[in-house]
């Protein structure tokens, strides 16, 4: 660790994995449900678990984005971080929030606006505390004593995300209407600009990871920015499919959405060719696994799996599917998660000076997570094939067909169990580190 202020990261990476301990809590609660076993349902309704599951997603992804930014951010500009105060209260306004939304969805307090449950009220506060990090991080880079790319993509990355909010706050009488602008958050977030966020993060955990140039790695980081946007914004057309919208977005979506397999066919050669051109000899082995991992797994369950169902002669079926749930799973995890929980496992011994990344419990946390969250997308899979050849092709009643991939919930719960137990593992890993302290300062390395 460079400068005291990188410290501050600690805090959202402990608020990250805080939520993403409890987001698992609340799957748990939908896959048992799914099995029959609905036996919490008076207190918490399905809807509430399932707003709850997505939304805590995005919060503890977002909170381990802006740690990553503080930590990264002043590395690269060579300085502390411009106000550690504000960091630190726009932390503690976050979590706020979070919690807030979060009891309020319990007590039926939210739009009913997939994946923008969040209330009005409190979409405010998201608003002020999301400019405070940008305003933050952005007078650090400003004034730092160097521009890299890496940071540069970063903070756009950021930027873009904070400004892609606001569309989700305007709400249409019409539902047409209303789904054409949401898209524009949760797609262009997910397949567009948090794409550019995972790059800035993955191009400087491969700088200080492998030793390669940082001139070699930059350059491919241009050739990803690059196909992220000829593939993702147009690709965001694979939600517009059967929503009401002109035809015309059946090609635009079903050209663009082929595309957008390259952008993370990208991110995975980038990683691995960069890792083997380094020659992995760094001594966080484990840090440069998890980076690694991102660029393939986010291939696998983002590009190739997703190109899978959204191509429009496919979507037609399995568009609100169990299919998706697969997708989205894995998609999520290897994009997003996986890089978080890489940033996390490099910064911890750089801000504690211990290096607790040797030995099996690391390891063991990164192999069975990974074997854990694969169980669960083939689980999903076969569960999801199943419903659409019941459900869609031979047309049997919806609450019928539940009934029946009841018993390939078992299979979800199971991996989703293995993959608890990895996440379990991670977590120890993590307490173990302690808090950062005042020693670790210029050790970074």
């Amino acid at each position: 660790m460079k400068y005291k202020s990188q410290r501050v990261a600690y805090l959202f990476f402990a608020l990250s994995l805080t939520l993403f301990s409890l987001q698992i809590i609340y799957g748990f609660i939908m896959g048992f449900a799914h099995m029959g076993y609905d036996v919490l349902h008076d207190l918490i309704p399905f809807n509430a678990a399932r707003a709850t599951h997505l939304n805590l997603l995005v919060v503890w992804l977002l909170s381990g984005f802006m740690g990553a930014a503080y930590y990264i951010i002043p590395a690269e500009a060579e300085r502390e971080i411009w106000s550690e105060k504000l960091a630190i209260v726009q932390w503690a306004a976050l979590a706020l929030t979070g919690v807030t939304a979060i009891v309020g969805f319990h007590f039926g307090w939210w739009e009913g606006r997939k994946f923008l449950e969040i209330p009005r009220p409190l979409d405010y506060l998201v608003v002020i505390d999301v400019l405070a990090f940008i305003f933050n991080v952005g007078m650090t880079a400003l004034n730092g004593k160097r521009f890299t790319t890496t940071s540069i993509v970063l903070l756009l990355g950021l930027t873009a995300a904070a400004l892609l909010y606001l569309p989700g706050m305007i709400t249409f009488e019409s539902q047409v209407l209303d789904s054409y602008f949401r898209w524009w958050v949760v797609h262009l977030w997910v397949e567009g600009v948090w794409e550019l966020i995972m790059g800035g993060i993955m191009a400087f955990l491969l700088i200080q990871l492998t030793g390669v140039d940082r001139e070699v790695i930059e350059k491919w980081l241009y050739v990803i920015v690059g196909f992220t946007f000829l593939s993702g914004i147009l690709g965001i057309g694979h939600h517009y499919y059967y929503i009401g919208t002109p035809e015309y977005w059946l090609w635009i979506g079903g050209i663009f959405s082929a595309l957008e397999p390259l952008a993370f066919l990208g991110m995975a050669l980038y990683a691995v060719g960069m890792a083997r051109l380094g020659g992995m000899n760094h001594p966080n082995r484990i840090a440069l696994f998890w980076t690694v991992g991102c660029g393939i797994m986010s291939f696998v369950g983002a590009g190739f799996l997703g190109i899978a169902h959204t191509i429009p002669q496919v979507n037609i079926w399995t568009h609100g599917t169990l299919i998706t749930a697969m997708h989205g799973h894995l998609a999520f995890w290897g994009a997003y998660v996986m890089i978080v929980l890489a940033m996390i496992a490099y910064a911890m011994p750089q801000m504690t000076g211990r290096k607790l990344y040797t030995g099996w419990l690391p390891e063991a946390a990164f192999w069975v997570s990974n074997i854990g969250m694969l169980g669960m997308t083939g689980a999903f899979a076969v569960a999801g094939v199943t419903q659409v050849y019941m459900e869609r092709r031979i047309g049997m009643d919806f609450m019928a067909v539940q009934d029946a991939v009841q018993v390939h919930f078992g299979g979800v719960v199971l991996a989703a169990t293995l993959l608890s137990i990895g996440i379990g593992m991670y977590i120890w890993n993590f307490v173990q580190y302690g808090l950062p302290n005042d020693e670790a300062v210029l050790s970074d390395s």
